[in-house]
């Protein structure tokens, strides 16, 4: 992971996933969601955040692993405004921030690294996941 020290550790579909904090404006408990008709079954609906509407999607449901779990440890992350979008993900819950610098990476996978007690952890890169067009695409 390079220089690169600031990643939040978080579950999705029982996986561990890094997320770079720089993606991320704030970490909230699963707020009231409001539903929106036609849409892909991973857009959960749209949040109120302090006057804010945020699109919440589900990552588990959208990376086709299951579902959010429905507990009280699923948070959503506000995606960082500089990316221009007002989306939220939903994840089954936060493991806190993680130094990755002297993690193993996987040789047949640049997205996937092994930490000091040889666990499986996934980068999710955000940038990419908002320019894939499915993710745009939020109407069925």
């Amino acid at each position: 992971m390079g220089g690169q020290m600031s990643w939040l550790g978080v579950k999705i579909a029982g996986q561990n996933w890094l997320v770079e904090m720089a993606d991320i404006s704030e970490v909230l408990s699963l707020p009231r969601l409001a539903m929106v008709p036609l849409a892909q079954p991973w857009f959960r609906g749209v949040a109120n955040v302090r006057g804010n509407l945020y699109g919440v999607v589900d990552m588990a449901s959208y990376l086709q692993t299951g579902s959010a779990s429905g507990e009280n440890t699923n948070r959503i992350l506000l995606i960082a405004e500089r990316h221009g979008f007002n989306t939220a993900l939903l994840v089954d819950g936060v493991l806190g921030l993680r130094d990755a610098r002297a993690w193993r990476q996987d040789e047949s996978n640049a997205a996937q690294y092994f930490d000091d007690q040889d666990v499986t952890w996934r980068k999710l890169d955000v940038v990419d996941l908002l320019e894939q067009p499915q993710f745009l695409q939020i109407g069925i």
